[in-house]
């Protein structure tokens, strides 16, 4: 009889702990299937694809801050009252970059700025994009120095027909600028206004071909472009995007209202400005 009280026991204990543990599996199953769910909606909105601004979107949102600088060094006497205009001298330079980070200034480079006008992604607190033309020498030797005490990064519009000549700098410089986090655009071949161009071959000389070799020397993706002497036309944008390019910069004059991507505003830094008087016109031309 004993036995036999044992052997009921030892059933019923097996049977109640068997009771016990099915609902901890239902529930723990329960909250996997719940967080499965929810990764696979978290990774289902990030994988869709971005909804690209229309032109008025792109048009209203505030300016940011773009200056163009050429030479960097000090004037000599065989520079034109006009030719200063465009050459910054060293101590004006390094006084220009101080007070752009003692502002609270942080640079951004293109694919920052496209994202922001496409899709409104947000920048760092007081943006700033420092842009330079022309392959100068000057530019690695002088500006990416003094941009690194600050930690600025900048964009280097470049003629591909002025490399490895004097005073212009090298395809090492270009590579390393690249490599050191700078970006490194096109500025055409030999600067020829794209207002200028009247056959196919001009487009392959201007455009095309030094896309191609900046990305050979970078090792990088080329996407954006700098209007020579700022001049460009609406005929020029639908060539500018078949050659790849998302983005074109101008100088002071209007934003096309119906590609304001292809016509962001710049100034350019001149040379007769004070440190306060450009961040004053700075402040004033970009709204």
């Amino acid at each position: 009889m004993k036995k036999v009280i044992v052997i009921i026991t030892a059933v019923l204990t097996v049977s109640f702990a068997g009771c016990e543990q099915k609902p901890k599996e239902t529930v723990n199953n329960k909250t996997t299937e719940n967080s499965v769910t929810s990764a696979n909606t978290k990774d289902s909105k990030e994988s869709l694809p971005k909804k690209m601004a229309d032109a008025a979107t792109i048009t209203a949102r505030k300016q940011v801050p773009v200056l163009c600088y050429h030479q960097i060094r000090d004037w000599s006497e065989k520079d034109s009252k006009s030719s200063r205009d465009y050459i910054i001298p060293v101590d004006a330079f390094k006084a220009q970059m101080k007070i752009l980070a003692d502002s609270g200034y942080h640079t951004i480079l293109p694919d920052q700025m496209y994202d922001y006008l496409a899709y409104g992604t947000a920048l760092p607190e007081k943006p700033v994009m420092l842009t330079y033309d022309d392959t100068d020498d000057d530019q690695f030797n002088i500006a990416a120095p003094e941009m690194k005490k600050y930690g600025f990064k900048g964009v280097f519009f470049i003629m591909t027909v002025s490399l490895n000549r004097p005073k212009y700098m090298t395809t090492e410089q270009v590579k390393q600028l690249s490599d050191e986090g700078h970006v490194v655009e096109s500025h055409t071949w030999d600067h020829h206004k794209v207002t200028g161009y009247k056959t196919p071959e001009d487009w392959v000389t201007q455009i095309e071909k030094p896309k191609k070799k900046i990305e050979e020397i970078t090792g990088k993706s080329s996407h954006c472009f700098a209007f020579p002497f700022g001049l460009w036309n609406r005929e020029a944008i639908p060539e500018l995007k078949k050659r790849g390019v998302q983005s074109a910069y101008i100088l002071s004059t209007k934003r096309d209202p119906d590609d304001p991507l292809f016509t962001i505003r710049r100034i350019i830094a001149s040379g007769f400005w004070s440190a306060p008087t450009l961040y004053k016109a700075m402040i004033a031309s970009f709204k």
